[in-house]
């Protein structure tokens, strides 16, 4: 069961925002009866910038598995992030040249089951021993509708980010709450002009979402009872509208001039931090090997961002990856026992020894924190208030048509209050809700 402390619509990293669900052709049932004992899984995995650690990983799973199952043969090919909406669309309208298994961002999960893609795993991940120390926002990531889509591989997350060095020059203390962030960086710039205090971005999306849960508001609620995958917009909510308003207060001469950072994005704001030009920043646990390559490094802490109140840890969205089994495979049993193996404990720490990439796993996660303390504070914003984008198809939609971003730019460039963009995005996102 899914834990409640997750709100539906808000219950996701560098992925999110690159498929184009609403675009897509619809999708034929190409569901598949058989459930053959031999033969070859074909599987695709996400190419990453440096892939040769996940091959090494990935290559001890496959034999490990393979022990087990004689003679069954595993295909892995690593694929583009950048074009994986269309190839994995293609796949699933043609059986024939599809895999048995993807890895998919945990944002696509709602569009790949409408569009019929996916295969209902529910009964198998829950008899998986390893499943019940899932966390419940990754677990939730693969949920439709009460349905379990996959399994969660990897789950990422933003803290603060600030320099040691600067606040120890200033005689400044790491905030405790979002109003001493913003007048913390403020008082950074007054003292060091050429410094951002808070690099921050008009189209950092995610970095921006904390702002907005802290102050009590939400992106979207869902209607009905929890687990319904609808949605009404929450974004011109009273809340909603207290977390757009501080979040663009940043954006000014005073610490991050909007001529500059309106159009930023979350890599802008982890490099203008990780070169030396930002005294803070919102960045994820994925971005620690950036910014240990850059001017930072060694000058540098991580905090869990701040809520409203001292003592309380901003919501954080909870992105990642996940593994799926194709409704057309052949191989229904093989590829579940594929998958517990692909995203099982023991090659989950692998990934985080080789990759960096956090356990779904909270007692796997509990055992990595110990050996590489720099992501406490990660693990603390997921145990304490992380949440997830709606689990709706409109998403996708909603993503990259870059709503979020255009209401943030327009209150940042005074063309519209916050009322209006927030009222204007609302109406945008309640229309790709209903496609």
């Amino acid at each position: 069961m899914l834990s409640r402390r997750i709100t539906a619509p808000a219950a996701a990293l560098v992925l999110a925002g690159l498929t184009a669900t609403a675009c897509a052709p619809s999708t034929s049932d190409n569901s598949s009866k058989k459930d053959e004992k031999t033969g070859t899984l074909r599987v695709w995995l996400f190419r990453e910038v440096n892939n040769k650690p996940k091959e090494e990983v990935v290559g001890d799973a496959v034999d490990e598995f393979k022990k087990d199952h004689e003679g069954v043969k595993v295909d892995v090919s690593y694929i583009p992030v950048n074009t994986r909406a269309q190839k994995i669309k293609a796949a699933f309208n043609d059986p024939k040249s599809a895999p048995d298994l993807i890895e998919y961002g945990n944002t696509d999960t709602a569009g790949y089951v409408k569009d019929g893609g996916l295969l209902d795993i529910s009964k198998e991940f829950g008899a998986w021993d390893e499943s019940m120390n899932t966390d419940p926002t990754t677990e939730y990531s693969v949920t439709i509708g009460g349905r379990v889509y996959g399994a969660p591989l990897f789950v990422g997350v933003r803290a603060l980010y600030y320099r040691k060095d600067v606040f120890k020059e200033l005689g400044l203390k790491p905030p405790t709450t979002q109003q001493e962030l913003i007048s913390t960086a403020k008082k950074i710039r007054a003292k060091r002009p050429n410094m951002y205090g808070l690099a921050v971005g008009g189209a950092s999306t995610y970095a921006a979402m904390p702002f907005i849960w802290a102050n009590g508001g939400d992106i979207a609620t869902e209607k009905g009872k929890f687990g319904s995958n609808e949605y009404d917009a929450a974004i011109d909510s009273a809340g909603a509208k207290k977390g757009i308003a501080a979040y663009t207060s940043l954006f000014d001469n005073d610490n991050c001039p909007a001529a500059k950072c309106a159009q930023w994005g979350g890599n802008d704001t982890v490099q203008a931090f990780a070169s030396g030009k930002a005294a803070m920043a919102i960045a994820g646990d994925f971005n620690h090997q950036a910014i240990e390559a850059g001017k930072a490094k060694g000058k540098y802490a991580v905090i869990p961002l701040p809520g409203v109140k001292k003592g309380q840890v901003a919501p954080a969205f909870a992105g990642g990856n996940n593994l799926g089994i194709l409704k057309s495979t052949r191989h229904r049993t093989l590829s579940v026992e594929l998958l517990k193996t692909l995203a099982g404990k023991k090659t989950q720490e692998k990934l985080f020894n080789a990759m960096g990439f956090l356990p779904t796993f909270t007692d796997v996660r509990g055992a990595v924190a110990q050996k590489a303390p720099f992501i406490k504070p990660f693990v603390k914003t997921l145990s304490d208030s992380a949440k997830f984008v709606p689990a709706s198809p409109g998403w996708a939609s909603i993503d990259s048509q870059l709503v979020l971003p255009t209401m943030f730019q327009e209150v940042i460039s005074g063309r519209k209050n916050v009322d209006d963009a927030a009222s204007d995005a609302a109406k945008k996102m309640d229309e790709a809700f209903a496609q």
